[in-house]
């Protein structure tokens, strides 16, 4: 009898260990697949934009996946081309200037063109600090990002020198809290954004520290 419970818990031992290192590797590999082929659909919606005619697949008897992003590659390139120059700059700053006279469409159109010279130019040292914060309460810490030492109005009307602090929310970190904090109340980490951001996605079931501890025991 106890021959077979120790068979039959080594097969049970055996077939877990196996489905959760299958489950571990397949599961990301489908979920990035199917993003990836969503994207992709969607970004073919942009081939739309040229008539029938001068499409691939009106020549051919299937269509060429990823047209859409080839299409909006050019659209960029050749839009960054234009507005670089003497015209293309003269007409951005009369758009922008436009844009400014609208209430409420230049706060957002503001915001967001900041936010992406921020991410696409990589923005300053401190946005890219990664640090604990204690937030929603007192003894209740956060991980944040200091995005930059505040400046003007909020630094003169505070006694301490504060930060711009981006406490992201999980499992989605493109939506979070703003927050001015004095520097001295701000906890520093080593981490890197990198691994921060598994931290955060994954609701602290992936500890990066962990993982460097295991890799050091190798």
């Amino acid at each position: 009898m106890a021959f077979f419970k120790n068979v039959f818990q080594r097969l049970k031992d055996f077939l877990k260990t196996n489905l959760i290192a299958g489950i571990l590797f397949l599961t990301p590999l489908a979920a990035t697949f199917f993003f990836l082929k969503f994207v992709i659909s969607w970004l073919d919606q942009i081939s739309s934009i040229v008539p029938l005619q001068y499409r691939p697949e009106h020549y051919l008897p299937f269509p060429i996946p990823g047209l859409g992003l080839i299409i909006l590659f050019v659209i960029l390139l050749f839009t960054g081309i234009f507005v670089r120059n003497y015209l293309g700059k003269k007409l951005v700053q009369l758009w922008e200037y436009i844009i400014s006279k609208i209430p409420l469409v230049n706060k957002f159109y503001t915001a967001i063109k900041q936010m992406l010279e921020t991410i696409v130019k990589g923005g300053t040292k401190d946005f890219k600090r990664v640090v604990l914060v204690e937030f929603p309460r007192a003894g209740i810490y956060s991980l944040g990002y200091v995005t930059g030492i505040a400046s003007g109005e909020i630094q003169t009307k505070t006694k301490k020198k504060v930060l711009n602090v981006y406490v992201p929310t999980t499992p989605n970190p493109t939506s979070g809290y703003y927050l001015i904090v004095p520097e001295e109340e701000v906890i520093p980490l080593e981490m890197s954004v990198e691994d921060s951001f598994k931290l955060l996605i994954s609701g602290g079931i992936i500890n990066p520290n962990s993982e460097q501890d295991k890799n050091k025991k190798k």
